[in-house]
């Protein structure tokens, strides 16, 4: 029954980051016999850039989309698991997307970083965010591997 499921969410930006998360976190359900909810979140500041130059809402949640199909796509061809997952792409910052989604949620994975302007900080804002405010156990993963 799909809903006795583990629920796995997972971050997913495009980063390297975060598609380790994503390998992670298919990897992880395929063991425990759980399902993948993939959120990329389109909200400042995670777009912020991508927004200043396409002011249209739906412009910018058509990137993210698009962002998130791709990264969806290619690491579930890589990892070959087989594990369903759901794509959901938010219209709000990264963190309160992710805490959100986490709220009914067995576990939540975060890369260590994904496309934060300060690419040399240990843990990332968000991840460290997740880690200390998650209403679920949080695995960051921080490599590619």
């Amino acid at each position: 029954m799909e809903g006795s499921k583990r629920r796995i969410v997972v971050g997913v930006d495009g980063s390297t980051g975060s598609r380790a998360a994503l390998r992670w976190a298919l990897g992880y359900a395929e063991g425990c016999g759980g399902r993948v909810v993939a959120v990329f979140a389109c909200g400042v500041p995670a777009l912020i850039d991508v927004a200043l130059m396409m002011p249209e809402e739906e412009r910018v949640l058509t990137v993210g989309e698009r962002e998130l199909r791709k990264a969806v796509d290619e690491t579930c061809a890589e990892s070959d698991t087989g594990v369903p997952v759901e794509r959901r792409v938010v219209r709000q910052d990264a963190v309160r997307a992710l805490l959100d989604e986490a709220r009914d949620s067995d576990l939540l994975v975060v890369g260590r970083r994904g496309h934060g302007r300060f690419a040399q900080v240990l843990l990332g804002s968000v991840s460290l965010h997740c880690v200390n405010h998650a209403p679920c156990p949080v695995v960051v993963v921080s490599g590619p591997g």
